[in-house]
């Protein structure tokens, strides 16, 4: 279990997250929503280690996260970014393989290639293999670092060895950029892994994303969490109006038994 227990947060003298629980367990698929400024991608932070509480504890399998030795811990979970920052001109191919760096000594192993190739399949960026990641657009550059966090927490091992399953992908807004075909494929791989035993949490903004593809939805609003619970006992038109600040009706969409907002 990946799990925050009364964590505060604060930056700039601001205080971003004030004694936020959250627990991710293998197997599931958490989305976290809430208005601008909720402090949703530095819970994110503070769950990958790119963010030290300020008080409170954050724990990776009941072990506190910083006792993790780097290497370890990149192979427990990934970290999909809002944005990337990567401005050397590697080829496609090679960006995704730098996700399986943790698993690997000074060369690749076969493997590593099949499991970046696959990775690529599943983010469908296979015919961008031989393109130069900065000549990629946004949309491209976003389902490439999907695809490089996919190599990295694979359960294909050098040698054989079956990861246990308990391994956490986390993703910071993975629908930016992305046009309405590839946002449903991307959740969809998501929710895919966590069939095979992966815990999954994405931040998102379209709470009928959020809906569609979630086990639980958390709201967040200044700092702390409002509401976690399933999407139907979440999404309500109260709790929306609340949040948010705008009117909707809440309904069922016609293909799955999911709430559906529409707004008034």
């Amino acid at each position: 279990m990946l799990a925050a227990n009364a964590i505060h947060v604060s930056r700039g003298g601001n205080e971003i997250l004030k004694g936020v629980d959250f627990a991710l367990v293998p197997g599931e698929m958490v989305a976290i929503i809430g208005p601008n400024g909720a402090g949703k991608s530095t819970m994110l932070h503070a769950l990958s280690g790119a963010v030290v509480p300020d008080s409170g504890r954050v724990t990776l399998d009941n072990a506190p996260l910083a006792s993790w030795p780097r290497r370890d811990l990149a192979r427990k979970r990934a970290v999909l970014p809002q944005a990337s920052t990567l401005n050397f001109p590697f080829r496609t191919f090679e960006v995704v393989l730098l996700g399986r760096s943790p698993h690997v000594g000074r060369v690749e192993h076969s493997d590593d290639y099949a499991i970046t190739e696959q990775a690529m399949r599943e983010a469908d960026i296979l015919h961008l293999a031989d393109r130069l990641y900065t000549t990629l657009s946004g949309g491209e550059r976003q389902r490439v670092q999907f695809a490089r966090a996919l190599a990295q927490i694979s359960g294909l091992r050098r040698g054989g060895n079956e990861d246990d399953g308990r391994a956490y992908l986390l993703l910071d807004e993975p629908t930016n950029n992305l046009d309405i075909a590839h946002q449903h494929t991307i959740l969809r791989t998501a929710r895919r892994l966590t069939e095979e035993g992966l815990g999954v949490m994405a931040v998102l903004h379209d709470p009928n994303l959020a809906a569609t593809y979630a086990d639980r939805i958390v709201v967040m609003r200044d700092g702390r969490v409002v509401a976690d619970s399933s999407p139907w006992a979440v999404l309500t038109e109260t709790l929306i109006a609340d949040v948010f600040g705008v009117s909707v009706t809440i309904g069922r969409h016609p293909g799955a038994d999911r709430p559906h907002v529409f707004t008034d």
